[in-house]
């Protein structure tokens, strides 16, 4: 046998949650970065809808400087990369089903991180200082948001991979 029909015992591709998982990380670490929500605050038109949705990117917003609101905008990009992750990796059965397995992949992957998103927001407000039912529910629908018009990039990365 030469070396080049050896048998692959590793895929060349991930898994759709791992690919999903990254893709979330990234979505929340250069979207919710200091750096890319002040340019997206000054830069771009509140009215228009490129403009509406390059702010709604900066959504997971995360600080380093010590404010009002630190504990619970981090708390919120943490909890949105762990809630991803972990409904990615629980909401494979239908990637496994031997029908349209990319499509579920696709949707499987966009409804997890809006779900996603939507805890976040949720449990990072009652979570934090001064937490009400009202505002937490108001966050909730602001992260529900974010993950609907955010969410298909995290499920075209899950597109191909392994269930």
């Amino acid at each position: 046998m030469a070396l080049t029909n050896r048998p692959r015992t590793v895929s060349r591709y991930g898994t759709a949650a791992g690919t999903g998982t990254l893709a979330a990380f990234l979505l929340v670490a250069v979207g919710g970065s200091p750096m890319y929500v002040g340019w997206a605050q000054g830069h771009t038109d509140p009215t228009g809808a490129g403009g509406w949705f390059l702010r709604l990117l900066a959504w997971p917003a995360w600080r380093w400087h010590a404010d009002e609101g630190l504990f619970t905008a981090n708390l919120r990009a943490i909890l949105l990369i762990v809630a991803a992750a972990a409904l990615l990796y629980l909401l494979p059965g239908p990637q496994v089903d031997r029908v349209a397995a990319s499509g579920s992949q696709f949707l499987s992957g966009w409804g997890a991180y809006a779900l996603a998103a939507g805890i976040a927001a949720l449990l990072a407000t009652l979570l934090g200082p001064g937490g009400t039912l009202y505002a937490a529910f108001q966050a909730a629908s602001a992260g529900v948001t974010y993950g609907f018009f955010a969410g298909w990039i995290v499920g075209l990365a899950s597109l191909g991979g392994r269930a």
